[in-house]
């Protein structure tokens, strides 16, 4: 009798199914290092449960494949509270008991000293928010997904081109490093924009009572106030505050999240025109053929189903990252830290959430580890929140980057000012 010979079809399932079977019982652990309980809790718990769905839908479709062998995904999460000895701790369990091959966290005040020896240590790959806190020292820490604060430039932009009769400006934040840099980026945004910042409050983060705030920023009558990237709970307080006293200009902040309940406490009219800049993700701007995050409309629906109620400014972009390292570890073949930093960063161009983006950041950073590109402004328009452009952060700091950094070595945030105080402590 005579074989039949296969299909090419029923050929390739069946080495698909081979490849499933040799991993199916192995299991690629990733860590999530962040504060999950406490103030920046919006900043966090969100985009965990953004991580959730991404390994959910990775493990139906079988899992990543590393050369020959596919691994099931597993999250494996420690909350901060935003405190750094939590967060060394957490650091230490997660590298050496865990065996995480990546490490994903928010940053700031988490990221010390002591983390960053870690981290040198086992030369650990780490994703971050803030490329504010990238540097030399350590440079398997990179900023795949969020640019902060350096994308807050584009709002103002948009307001210096739409919104022309806009000239004075107050601002507050809470004195940390989410506030610090973002209030150095305002400042360089605001003169490169040549609108005149006439009041200017650092608060501390234990700070409950924000009247005496915005009575010092609505004295000196600016046509804008800015929150800078101040904290869920602020920014729904201050801008409460606003409203109840009276103000009618201008609203401006990095995040604006859980707006639906500002647009309650306040009214549809007040909110009209707040500028930030994070998208909700049914958001038709991003079917924009530039955007590389996979069926955006469709996450943001099954993430409002699975945690309604909670989409916050970081629901996808620690999902973001892990899609940019899923190709990344599935082209090297390996999921070992420096060889998977190398294939993500090879070229010196990827692919951001919203289109094409280059690695960036030496001038500022002191290393090219921050992937920089386009980024949206969003305003509420009758109740929603709607991208108006893509802004180009690169063109932005191409035309101003000595106004940007002259603002950042005011505030002492520079890379070699950092590691100056580091070394001295």
């Amino acid at each position: 009798m005579v074989a039949r010979a296969k299909s090419p079809v029923a050929s390739a399932l069946g080495v698909a199914l081979r490849d499933f079977a040799l991993g199916a019982t192995k299991v690629l652990k990733i860590g999530f290092l962040a504060p999950l309980t406490g103030p920046l809790k919006a900043w966090a718990a969100p985009g965990l449960d953004g991580c959730q769905i991404w390994v959910d839908r990775v493990n139906a479709a079988g899992g990543v494949k590393v050369g020959s062998r596919r691994y099931l995904v597993e999250l494996v999460a420690y909350d901060t509270m935003y405190q750094p000895e939590r967060a060394f701790q957490g650091a230490k369990k997660l590298i050496l008991e865990d065996g995480v091959k990546l490490i994903m966290m928010s940053g700031g005040n988490d990221l010390s000293f002591d983390v960053r020896r870690l981290i040198r240590q086992h030369r650990m790959l780490v994703a971050i928010l803030l490329p504010s806190d990238l540097s030399p020292d350590t440079p398997t820490i990179v900023a795949p997904s969020e640019v902060h604060p350096i994308y807050n430039v584009t709002g103002v932009d948009w307001l210096r081109r739409n919104k022309p009769h806009l000239k004075t400006a107050a601002m507050c934040a809470q004195r940390d490093l989410f506030g610090l840099p973002s209030i150095a980026t305002y400042r360089a945004a605001f003169e490169a924009a040549g609108i005149e910042l006439v009041a200017e409050h650092l608060f501390d983060p234990a700070t409950s009572d924000f009247g005496p705030i915005v009575d010092e920023l609505l004295a000196a009558d600016p046509d804008i106030l800015c929150w800078d990237t101040a904290y869920e709970p602020f920014v729904h307080a201050l801008t409460i505050e606003a409203h109840n006293k009276g103000f009618k200009g201008q609203l401006l902040s990095c995040t604006c999240d859980n707006y639906a309940e500002l647009v309650r406490r306040t009214s549809p009219e007040f909110m009209e025109g707040f500028v930030f800049q994070f998208p909700d993700f049914d958001d038709p701007g991003l079917n924009d053929p530039r955007v590389n995050f996979e069926a955006p409309n469709t996450f943001y629906e099954e993430f409002c189903r699975r945690y309604p109620g909670t989409w916050s400014a970081v629901s996808w972009e620690y999902a973001s990252t892990l899609e940019l390292w899923k190709s990344a570890v599935q082209r090297a073949r390996t999921f070992e830290p420096f060889s998977v930093l190398a294939m993500m960063k090879v070229g010196g161009i990827g692919p951001h959430a919203f289109g094409e983006a280059v690695w960036w950041g030496k001038d500022l950073f002191g290393i090219d580890n921050a992937l920089v590109g386009d980024w949206p402004v969003v305003t509420i328009v009758d109740g929603r929140a709607r991208i108006q452009e893509y802004g180009s952060i690169v063109g932005w700091w191409n035309e101003h980057k000595s106004v940007l950094i002259k603002h950042m070595r005011e505030l002492g945030l520079m890379w070699d000012q950092r590691e100056q105080v580091a070394a001295s402590s």
